[in-house]
């Protein structure tokens, strides 16, 4: 599945049907190679919250379904990867991040796609305000 694909899908919570928000982003734990938290954006006020990935019930074609007892996690800073800039360890540009390609079951990450590469997720360094940083090889 595709980060991108993901984005915009309603999430609800399992008991009741109750719809919490919309999918704004998936965060990305670079040092596990996996999808750390789901952003969603919802409720009266529109606020935006985070959601552990482990508190996903079921991420369907249509619907993110979450736990009912999953609370929101303290929020952590925004890195979106979508259209970062990718930076290797010595600073060297390699393109910007298109898409990522991931397990819906696990939230692991099998390859992250930028305009010039694919990068592995054994690769990521790090994401942050100004770059995913990648390992050349």
């Amino acid at each position: 599945m595709l980060f991108s694909q993901v984005r915009g899908r309603p999430v609800v919570a399992s008991a009741g049907a109750a719809q919490l928000g919309v999918v704004t982003s998936l965060t990305v734990d670079t040092a596990s190679g996996r999808v750390g938290h789901v952003r969603v954006r919802g409720g009266r006020l529109r606020r935006e919250t985070v959601l552990a990935w482990d508190a996903l019930e079921s991420l369907g074609p249509d619907v993110v379904l979450v736990r009912s007892t999953a609370a929101p996690e303290p929020v952590p800073p925004r890195h979106d990867i979508l259209g970062s800039r990718v930076l290797t360890e010595a600073g060297n540009e390699r393109g910007t991040v298109l898409d990522v390609v991931f397990e819906p079951r696990t939230g692991r990450i099998l390859t992250v796609v930028t305009t010039l590469d694919e990068w592995p997720p054994d690769r990521l360094l790090g994401l942050g305000d100004h770059a995913l940083v990648v390992r050349a090889g």
